[in-house]
């Protein structure tokens, strides 16, 4: 295995510092700590995740072992300290990335789960699915808070495990907390409000595979199965004030914290991102 180097300079640009081998099987996801600690996750076909401290000379640190068949998705929570894992078989995984100890698993998917991503304050976990719906969770309770669905109506939980064109590939927050985007096999994009049952906004794409946010919202970027990449200037709205404030006090507490504040049940619904 190889090691970083004392230093980098510019002929060094683009120079191999690291080989990690140790998977047995495809690696479909890689996720960096946000904490800028340079610990990486990767999730692969071979049931696992693997946890990499690439300022260790990339010495796997732990095996993440749950899932029962594929892993497709991971994403680190924005404080680091919570990481979710997505899968075949319906699975959704929150680990305590301290302890390296699962959390819980969150039920409520009837397919394959693909990609997640949480909120920028923490507070809400997307999924994406091949039932056709996207689902978005409280990560500190395990409750489904909205479902944003790409048939209607949608499916029985008997017929959601099969194949329609609607399978959800991708799912990503926004920087500004309040839009969601997705991608389906209907050939569509769709930008979502957290508080709204109805995408604000839909746009035609056909074989999309992937989506991300610019850091400050403004574009989306998504790619398709066929090499091409496409740009959106997305739909846009200033936060509110008390949005703002949600966010500023979700980043620091857990909504087990919230709930025990002594304020109207109302603005604890409202922090609790259910209303």
């Amino acid at each position: 295995m190889a090691s970083f180097p004392p230093r980098v300079n510019e002929k060094e640009i683009g120079k191999l510092l690291l080989n990690l081998v140790d998977h047995t099987d495809v690696v479909r996801d890689l996720t960096f700590a946000p904490d800028g600690s340079l610990i990486l996750v990767s999730a692969s076909r071979d049931k696992t995740l693997r946890v990499w401290d690439l300022k260790d000379d990339g010495n796997m640190m732990k095996v993440l072992r749950a899932h029962q068949n594929w892993v497709y998705s991971c994403a680190f929570s924005p404080d680091s300290s919570m990481l979710c894992s997505v899968g075949a078989s319906k699975a959704v995984f929150l680990w305590d990335m301290d302890k390296y100890t699962m959390i819980r698993k969150l039920e409520g998917h009837h397919h394959d789960v693909v990609a997640c991503d949480f909120s920028p304050d923490g507070a809400l976990l997307a999924t994406a699915s091949y039932d056709t719906r996207v689902y978005v969770w409280d990560p500190h309770t395990g409750d489904i808070l909205m479902e944003f669905g790409h048939l209607f109506p949608p499916p029985t939980p008997i017929f959601a495990g099969g194949a329609n064109d609607r399978w959800v590939r991708s799912v990503s927050f926004s920087h500004d907390g309040l839009h969601i985007a997705s991608l389906a096999d209907d050939k569509m994009v769709r930008f979502w409000r957290i508080d709204e049952d109805y995408p604000v906004q839909v746009a035609p794409l056909s074989n999309g595979l992937c989506c991300a946010f610019s850091t400050d919202g403004s574009v989306l970027a998504a790619g398709t199965h066929d090499g091409s990449v496409y740009f959106w200037a997305t739909p846009r709205q200033i936060p509110s004030l008390q949005h703002l404030c949600r966010m500023s006090i979700r980043r620091v507490m857990p909504t087990q914290e919230v709930q025990k504040l002594p304020i109207p049940s109302k603005l604890l619904e409202f922090l609790s991102y259910r209303i």
